[in-house]
């Protein structure tokens, strides 16, 4: 059977998220039906996928090569296909470099231009964009931030339902996140540099990792964990005073 002929039956059957499906049929469309579109199953070989999947970028291949391999697992699974050519390939591993935050006195001492509230809004809620761009005036009663859905519909998770303590300066994003991107841009971090100084603050006040976790809507607590681990080098310098502190108190 040729590959695009089975791909309305394998989007009909695939469970996932209407988000992933999206993102799916761009990675199909893009870096899949080019090369094995026009393919029966039993033509595509493992040489040829990881050829093709190599080319592309660390992260984009992996996540094609997700697809690929749900997609041979399904053509076996209903007998459309009875080889599985994806077995034992591998991406190039995705390095991921350490994002950047920003303190509070930095955010409040820097200039932000009209987004300043924005701004500093987003760095004391923690909220995603895709959250944060939704909300309204009606989101924020009782002294918290209430968030239920997204700019994709439902919220990613169970966890990201949840409410927040509001600390002001709430006013309406820029529907472009291209636009707020060069809003924080300029000052060497990313929208989602906010999401960790909001974190960075959590943990600078002393407020446990747990209660952190639902505060950021978090579902698997080790990613709080791996935010709470994020130390300035000024940290680093000061811990050393501390210790020789205490060992001085003793003698």
């Amino acid at each position: 059977m040729i590959i695009d002929d089975w791909m309305p039956t394998f989007w009909n059957v695939l469970n996932v998220r209407e988000n992933t499906l999206k993102e799916y049929k761009r990675l199909y469309k893009n870096n899949v039906a080019p090369f094995i579109g026009a393919k029966t199953f039993g033509e595509v070989t493992s040489v040829e996928l990881q050829t093709n999947v190599l080319k592309l970028s660390p992260q984009n291949a992996r996540h094609t090569l997700m697809l690929v391999k749900s997609l041979f697992r399904e053509a076996i699974f209903y007998k459309i296909a009875d080889h599985n050519p994806t077995v034992g390939l591998r991406t190039q591993k995705i390095t991921v470099n350490p994002r950047k935050f920003l303190t509070w006195d930095q955010i409040n001492s820097l200039e932000w231009g009209k987004y300043s509230d924005q701004v500093k809004f987003m760095a004391l809620h923690g909220l995603r964009w895709s959250e944060a761009v939704i909300l309204s005036e009606s989101d924020i009663h009782d002294e918290f931030v209430w968030v239920n859905r997204s700019c994709w519909g439902e919220v990613k998770s169970i966890s990201s339902k949840r409410k927040i303590p509001y600390l002001g300066f709430f006013k309406p994003l820029p529907r472009s996140y291209k636009t707020f991107r060069k809003v924080v841009n300029q000052h060497g971090i990313s929208i989602h540099s906010l999401r960790r100084t909001y974190a960075y603050l959590l943990k600078t006040q002393g407020v446990h990792v747990t209660t952190a976790q639902r505060l950021m809507g978090h579902s698997d607590p080790m990613m709080t964990l791996k935010v709470y681990t994020s130390v300035l080098d000024e940290e680093i310098d000061s811990t050393g005073e501390k210790l020789r502190e205490l060992i001085h108190r003793g003698k």
